[in-house]
């Protein structure tokens, strides 16, 4: 089963760049192009780039994934190859939840689409992520901290804290899509990550729809690396971050290592992957508070415009900020089977990176910050 999941990467990556260049193409002609955004937002000089590059992403991820699902609805066992008759009712099984994150992602796209060309509003956007992202959560059964019903009575308190990691994974996401490559880079690195402990968990599904997100965007990164001809735009930053918070939460993390022990510290895996995009969204959110500004109000205060205040180069920028990502993503796929002792050795790890990156943004013998 591994081999076929890893096959979906480049079908993917080729509808991806397909469907990328031909949006590349009518932005263009359409003039979709990149605009100052809402009243009070601080961002660089708008670059006559389209902003519909989305349509590549979410096309690349759809279109494999609902040809599979017909496919796979038309046969009997007999009808496959030996090697996938036994997985054909596990398939069928989940072709129900498939069709749902399609839609919720579809809405989502649609959603990001609009506010693309005329800003929504920071609020309304959040009220339709939220009710979107609610909806498919409820209707496929995913939540994390099962545990809590007992306390709460009743699988609320569970479905409000996903809730909570789904918005904020999004947001996380596409405040991240600041500069070329880097939304879409940190974006691969994670789905890549969550890829890997999957396979490892043999959870073919969940792997299957990681696949193809890891294909999409490799092939808009084809579009999107320095200097980008065109842009993810929120039609693809919220997209992206709702499929990656989503399908993090369907992987079971936690399970019984070699000494019969249960490895509770796994469940913070999907923390780790994803540390320095939530270290981005929760510095930025704090210094606009601080200011007194709106949270949801953009500027260039975040962790790529701090790095290229104190000297970096955007693309260097960029790729501090994914290798860093690749770096705790690593330590992320080994968390789940690591001893006591050896995730906490990963926390530290994880931790050291976070204030080596805090320490190179604001720390002395550098030119002050500019905010925004």
């Amino acid at each position: 089963m591994p081999p076929l999941v890893l096959t979906l990467i480049p079908i993917a990556l080729l509808t991806a760049l397909l469907a990328t260049y031909l949006a590349r193409t009518l932005g263009r002609k359409l003039n979709t192009l990149d605009g100052a955004g809402v009243p009070g937002q601080i961002k660089a000089p708008p670059r006559r780039v389209p902003n519909i590059g989305g349509v590549g992403i979410f096309l690349g991820f759809a279109l494999p994934l609902i040809a599979a699902l017909l496919y796979f609805a038309m046969q009997s066992p007999t009808s496959l190859p030996v090697s996938l008759q036994a997985h054909l009712a596990g398939l069928q099984d989940k072709s129900a939840h498939a069709w749902l994150i399609l839609a919720a992602a579809l809405a989502l796209h649609v959603l990001g689409l609009i506010d693309d060309r005329k800003p929504l509003g920071p609020f309304l956007k959040l009220a339709i992520l939220a009710g979107v992202s609610l909806a498919a959560l409820v209707l496929t059964q995913t939540r994390m901290f099962t545990m809590l019903d007992g306390i709460a009575g009743g699988p609320w308190a569970s479905y409000a804290l996903t809730l909570l990691w789904v918005l904020v994974v999004t947001n996380a996401l596409n405040f991240l899509d600041n500069m070329d490559g880097l939304s879409a880079g940190v974006a691969t690195v994670a789905a890549v990550c969550f890829l890997a402990i999957a396979l490892l968990a043999g959870q073919w599904f969940v792997a299957a729809m990681l696949a193809l997100l890891v294909g999409s965007l490799l092939g808009f990164l084809w579009f999107n690396k320095p200097p980008a001809t065109i842009f993810m735009g929120d039609g693809g930053s919220l997209v992206v971050g709702f499929l990656l918070a989503y399908l993090s939460v369907r992987i079971t993390y936690t399970h019984t290592n070699a000494t019969n022990a249960i490895t509770w510290h796994a469940v913070f895996t999907p923390l780790v992957v994803l540390a320095v995009p939530l270290y981005d969204f929760t510095s930025v959110v704090l210094l606009r508070l601080k200011q007194g500004k709106s949270p949801f109000v953009g500027d260039l205060q975040h962790v790529s415009h701090r790095l290229v205040n104190r000297g970096l180069s955007k693309p260097l920028a960029v790729l501090t900020i994914c290798g860093l990502s690749a770096v705790v993503g690593l330590a992320g796929i080994l968390l789940p089977t690591a001893t006591a002792t050896a995730a906490t050795l990963i926390a530290c790890q994880v931790a050291l990176l976070l204030i080596v990156l805090a320490i190179m943004e604001f720390g002395t013998g550098g030119p002050p910050l500019r905010g925004g």
